[in-house]
């Protein structure tokens, strides 16, 4: 196995931080926090995930098996947001951390139809608006003003129409006193054995961008420097791969399975080649030489090589999920689906410290005067 600076193979109880990392304490705060994915990369990267909040009852369960979190506020984002009772601790933190539900801007969503309304989503019993839940994130980030502030989401909202959202984003975290840049990341260049492209909207408040490193390649761009170019070797499926408890295909995808050819995409190349058939846009083939495609919610990547769907333990690999997590009655792809993979996060939060973080830290240890602030 190539060596790489997070190990997709890793246990809850190896405990905090990864090996060679320094544990420096950094506070985090992580809203629609699910099974806790961005959490751990913090926590591997040497941050304190001091709560969380999420709506789903049975995700926040989960997450509090596995995390055993100070604060955790199960309920809407609306409701958190609005409560005048909240910690000391979250209005001092070093970043606030989210990942808004996405599918009304995925590929494969209906994206402009689920725009603007109310609908009844997976996580949680509630109606809610999806397409808005960034602006309660930011309205949060107004209230809490934590140093930095950092949110996922799919690559479709910088397609098409969904520019207005990053557009209207951008605006908002200005408003809210933010330098703020999008930064459009593949996980597979970051030591994950998954392709998945996500966007992180990352913020700094406007006081401490002050202190940073100017970007000299960027002439009208006041966002300071932050490097979050990756290059770690690709782990391929064949690394990850483990031939237990697997999941035939039916009868019926086994037929579509039969006429796959070579470098296929998935079941939907298939039917490019057969007129009026399904699409099966989410039905990913998994080659052995390369990473898995992205993990959906659900058993949707197809071995090439053979006629079963990938397994929970080749999900929690690609994933980079621990060894050890606590899945109680959740679902492995669906969990794992709706999360950040713990080291795509690990190495952000790793550069955010290692660039920013630590370098407003010094800042404050040698001026007291500014360090108030920092």
């Amino acid at each position: 196995m190539t060596n790489h600076k997070f190990s997709y193979n890793w246990n809850l109880s190896d405990g905090y931080p990864s090996k060679g990392i320094e544990y420096h304490g950094s506070k985090v705060f992580s809203c629609f926090a699910c099974g806790g994915g961005s959490t751990m990369g913090y926590k591997l990267a040497g941050f304190d995930v001091v709560g969380m909040n999420e709506i789903d009852p049975k995700m926040a369960t989960c997450y509090i098996e596995n995390h055993n979190p100070k604060y955790a506020f199960v309920e809407k984002i609306q409701d958190f947001k609005n409560r005048t009772n909240l910690p000391k601790e979250l209005y001092d933190l070093w970043i606030l951390d989210g990942s808004p539900p996405c599918s009304s801007f995925s590929d494969v969503g209906n994206r402009e139809k689920d725009w603007g309304v109310e609908k009844f989503f997976k996580e949680g019993q509630e109606k809610q608006v999806l397409d808005t839940l960034f602006f309660d994130f930011i309205d949060l980030t107004k209230e809490l003003q934590p140093k930095i502030a950092i949110a996922e989401n799919v690559k479709g909202i910088l397609k098409g129409n969904a520019k207005k959202y990053c557009i209207k984003i951008i605006s908002e975290f200005k408003k809210a006193g933010y330098k703020v840049k999008e930064f459009l990341l593949n996980s597979d260049l970051m030591g994950v054995p998954q392709s998945r492209e996500r966007v992180f909207f990352i913020a700094i408040r406007n006081d401490l961008a002050e202190l940073l490193p100017e970007n000299p390649s960027t002439l009208f761009n006041d966002f300071p420097l932050l490097d979050l170019v990756f290059f770690e070797d690709r782990i391929p499926f064949k690394e990850i791969k483990v031939n237990e408890n697997q999941k035939p295909l039916t009868e019926y995808f086994k037929s579509i399975w039969d006429k796959r050819q070579m470098m296929d995409g998935g079941f939907r190349d298939i039917n490019k080649r057969e007129i009026g058939k399904e699409t099966f846009f989410s039905h990913g083939f998994i080659y052995d030489f390369k990473p898995i495609p992205t993990q959906t919610a659900d058993y949707k990547n197809i071995l090439f090589d053979e006629p079963r769907y990938i397994n929970d333990k080749e999900i929690v690999n690609g994933s980079t999920f621990p060894q050890d997590y606590n899945f109680l009655n959740c679902k492995v792809p669906y969990l794992c689906g709706m999360s950040v993979p713990p080291v795509m996060m690990a190495q952000i939060a790793d550069r955010i410290y290692n660039q920013w973080i630590s370098v407003l830290k010094s800042v404050k240890s040698l001026n007291r005067g500014v360090g108030e602030s920092v």
